[in-house]
């Protein structure tokens, strides 16, 4: 007889599957405060305490000897509730209360040292949670019990937490530890965990960033271990260490059978440098993967990256390779301002990036061949492991099959228990080969029997029988759609209509509040909705709580017919304008702001930049998705405000494919003259980013003429300046010079200081590159007056550098040395090391031509460490140069700085 007593979430118990009613809540207090101590006396006045207070009612005993005869009554035998001469005591296997079960995991991760088996044990303990301990219960006590094991949760996440980071894994953990650094804004544990997975994600500046803010907070210096880590990533020797990326999802929870397919991936991936696993969807082929590749981390210490590439999505184009490449960069370490514009020249870098470590890339869905040429890392050291439901690589390829009926029966046990299945062995082999061996269809099933343990296996083979499912035994493209209906039909409404919304959302998976704005649902009940359908197996969840299905399962969900479809993507899409709009709000608090309507649903925020980012990485491969959404239902006005609030985040992370991809739909949807100015700007300055010079200059001549038509300041001012950059960076200067004085008459109109201040900043490098030096001087000097006014310290190190620049050209090279010492000064206080690594070559050659050599050779290879750290392939080598025997030289080849 098993029982289960359930106190991580609502108060419950449940005897061989069946729950148990407990009664009203007083009763259930009771049983939860004799569970909480199992077969551990409880006295008579510690219990009417619990469960009353410290002043129990005069007839309080007799009230607790009816409780307990009730709930004798409902357990029947399976639990003895046993009075002893100084109280009572439950009686029961300690392993059927939750909390015990969660305790002796906790303790049992804290006893080993293998951090893969830590974070194993501690994520089965963690799952025995199912929302706020001893809900349905009130009280004193529960009430300060509740707070106790809520304590001891939170510990144990960071101890998940702590040793996931030590795994590397930081780069997929960050959107979970960002919001729970925004939640406890004055842990500081949680704040260097914070720094730690920025730091592994090659965002430095950003963990820097993060230190200084806990500071400010707490009003004081932090303790040891935040001092200790601000010091490792503010003087490291080099720069940060090369990135080593964790990509790989989390190992399948149940991997059995496939053993002979696992020996023979194991044996071609030894020589092969590139190899499939091909099959029929639902085959189990991304397990196979994972499950070698967890097995095999030890060979490939310089990281493991993951793409899914949706060849086979039902409602999604399959990935171009190119933003796949895109993606390995960037977890790579590679910094945006160094990723070319063209697909071959960024796959000829990831090549050159990737060639010489030992990293393994997983590909899963790809579509053909030509998606996956482009990501060959070439060489010998990488391996690459592809899934796809075509032959791609020729022998090379591993086929899977369906299972076979041991390895099928093997399935269903590690499910169910080898005990259910050895009671009714006809009925087992019937369920083998209703599924035809699919292990997709399996896992369904066994979810289902282990969820509803009432229901017999002959039950279930025989209501499969009548979905006529045995006359197609084999045939996936049938088997998974059946076996799906059949799981669906057993399932509450509110998870049908869930399961049914999930499955239509655009994007490749959904996080936990986009889910709760799409079902209109609150955050806990759409969590309580996605477990239980994950524990049925129709849904995944991954890190940061983000939910994914089977490309098979989707389609199912899809196409179900489920009220208010339509409404709920417009909840959905509201959820992204304006949770992006307050994260777009964080990363850049001095764009001007942007109107919006009221939001349809409740917004929530992070509570920093580091957030804000977090937030916006997760949600990249989706956003598109959104948008295109709104296009294709003629919702014009979210399709352009999507594409503005991801404006200043794709400027951040150089993410240009997309900020082009979402502007060129706003263009397509924009009907308003300034909408459609804004558009043509933004376009013109990405393709000016991406070396598309004539395509940039057309946009940025239409965003000309619409905003000399529309009349508003800003927008002509915002056009003026990105022709202004436009041109400088094509070193026409007096063209840029004309722009620049244009942008800044009309920021004066707007009354935008912090713009006003920048525009003098541009006028006055402009004026320099030209030679009007006095005209430098005094619009510098405008700027750093205003931007010290508006406390922005790193715009005050740019228009400290601008004014280097001036008095260098100008011959006053002891001015130049102060300001550009001034300019480091101040880019390091903010962690801005790229900067940082431009400016100190600048004051390498201020210093050469004052014929001081060593001091610029000192300089020099200061900023060549800082370069190379950061990829910056073309400036070190010009400084290499310099550095070279019989080369150190005066001249100045550094290229102009963009305006």
């Amino acid at each position: 007889m098993t029982v289960e007593i359930a106190l991580l979430g609502e108060v419950g118990a449940r005897v061989d599957g069946v729950a148990v009613d407990l009664g009203h809540a007083r009763q259930r207090c009771v049983l939860a405060a004799l569970a909480i101590d199992v077969n551990k006396v409880v006295t008579v006045t510690q219990l009417t305490g619990r469960v009353w207070g410290a002043d129990p009612p005069r007839r309080s005993r007799a009230a607790l000897h009816s409780y307990l005869s009730r709930l004798r009554q409902a357990f029947g035998t399976a639990v003895a509730l046993t009075g002893r001469a100084a109280g009572y005591v439950l009686v029961a296997d300690e392993s059927a209360v939750d909390l015990v079960r969660f305790r002796r995991l906790r303790d049992a991760a804290r006893e080993l040292t293998d951090d893969e088996a830590v974070a194993r044990v501690l994520t089965e303990a963690l799952r025995l949670w199912r929302g706020e301990p001893l809900t349905g219960i009130g009280g004193d006590w529960a009430d300060v019990t509740r707070d106790r094991l809520t304590a001891e949760r939170t510990a144990a996440e960071a101890d998940l937490l702590d040793a996931r980071l030590r795994l590397g894994q930081g780069p997929g953990l960050l959107a979970s530890i960002s919001a729970r650094a925004a939640r406890n804004p004055l842990d500081e544990h949680g704040a260097a965990q914070h720094m730690r997975a920025l730091a592994q994600a090659g965002r430095i500046p950003e963990a820097l960033e993060e230190f200084r803010a806990v500071r400010a907070r707490l009003g004081t210096e932090p303790g040891r271990e935040l001092r200790d880590l601000h010091e490792e990533l503010l003087h490291g020797d080099r720069g940060p260490a090369p990135v080593v990326p964790r990509q790989l999802p989390s190992a399948p929870a149940r991997f059995v059978g496939r053993d002979q397919d696992l020996a023979g991936l194991d044996e071609v991936m030894r020589t092969a440098g590139a190899v499939t696993i091909a099959g029929a969807g639902g085959m189990g082929k991304t397990w196979l993967a994972l499950r070698w590749a967890h097995d095999n981390l030890h060979r490939f210490p310089d990281g493991q990256l993951f793409v899914d590439l949706r060849g086979f999505s039902p409602d999604e184009r399959p990935m171009d390779p190119d933003v796949a490449i895109s993606g390995f960069l960037h977890a790579l370490g590679v910094d945006a301002n160094r990723v070319p514009s063209g697909q071959d020249a960024r796959a000829e870098l990831f090549r050159d990036v990737i060639g010489r470590r030992r990293v393994l890339l997983v590909v899963d869905n790809a579509a053909g061949a030509a998606q996956i040429a482009p990501l060959l890392p070439g060489g010998t050291t990488c391996r690459v492991l592809v899934t796809s439901r075509n032959r791609l690589c020729g022998p090379d390829t591993l086929c899977l099959d369906v299972l076979a009926g041991h390895e099928a029966g093997t399935l269903l046990a590690s499910l169910v228990g080898a005990a259910r299945l050895s009671a009714d062995p006809p009925a087992v082999a019937r369920l083998v080969d209703l599924c035809g061996g699919l292990p997709l269809a399996l896992s369904i099933i066994g979810a289902r029997v282990l969820t509803e343990p009432g229901l017999s296996l002959a039950d279930i083979a025989r209501q499969l029988d009548e979905l006529r499912l045995g006359a197609l035994d084999a045939d996936p493209r049938v088997s998974v759609p059946v076996v799906l209906s059949w799981s669906y039909r057993a399932l509450p409404d509110r998870q049908k209509d869930v399961f049914a919304l999930i499955g239509g959302a655009p994007g490749e998976d959904i996080g936990l509040h986009a889910a709760a704005a799409l079902t209109g649902l609150s955050t806990e009940d759409t969590r309580d909705a996605l477990r239980a359908l994950e524990q049925a197996s129709l849904i995944s969840i991954g890190d940061g709580f983000r939910v994914g299905m089977h490309d098979l399962v989707r389609t199912y969900a899809a196409q179900l017919d489920v009220p208010g479809r339509e409404e709920a993507l417009r909840r959905l899409v509201d959820h992204h304008v304006h949770t992006a709009h307050a994260h777009d709000r964080l990363i850049d608090p001095h764009r001007p702001l942007i109107s919006l309507g009221a939001p349809r649903v409740h917004v929530t925020a992070a509570g920093d930049k580091a957030g804000a980012l977090a937030w916006f990485d997760a949600e990249r491969g989706t956003r598109r998705a959104v948008q295109q959404a709104a296009a294709a239902r003629g919702w014009d006005d979210e399709v352009v405000l999507l594409a503005r609030v991801s404006h200043a985040y794709h400027q951040q992370r150089g993410h240009l494919d997309d900020e082009l991809a979402l502007w060129r739909a706003a263009l397509g949807a924009a009907r308003d003259p300034a909408d459609r100015a804004v558009a043509h700007r933004i376009m013109g300055g990405g393709l000016g980013q991406v070396q598309r010079h004539d395509e940039a200059r057309h946009h940025l001549g239409e965003a000309l003429v619409l905003a000399e038509q529309v009349g508003e300041p800003l927008l002509l001012a915002d056009v003026h300046g990105t022709l202004a950059w436009l041109w400088a960076s094509r070193s026409e200067h007096l063209r840029a010079f004309e722009h620049a004085k244009a942008a800044l008459q009309h920021y004066e109109s707007s009354g935008n200081k912090m713009l006003i201040a920048m525009a003098h900043n541009n006028i006055g490098h402009c004026a320099a590159e030209v030679g009007d030096t006095g005209q430098g001087r005094l619009s510098a000097t405008k700027a750093l007056e205003l931007l010290h006014e508006l406390g922005d310290r790193h715009g005050e190190a740019t228009a400290h550098d601008t004014l280097a620049r001036v008095e260098h050209q100008s011959g006053d090279l002891t001015a130049a040395i102060a300001h550009y010492e001034h300019a480091v000064e101040l880019y390091r206080a903010a962690a801005d090391d790229y900067s940082t690594a431009g400016t100190l070559t600048n004051l390498g050659h201020t210093h050469l031509a004052l014929g001081r050599p060593e001091r610029a050779a000192e300089l020099w290879r200061r900023a060549l460490g800082m370069l190379e750290a950061q990829g910056r392939d073309e400036e070190a080598d010009r400084l290499r140069a310099h550095l070279g025997p019989g080369r150190l030289t005066g001249a100045n080849d550094t290229p102009a700085r963009e305006v």
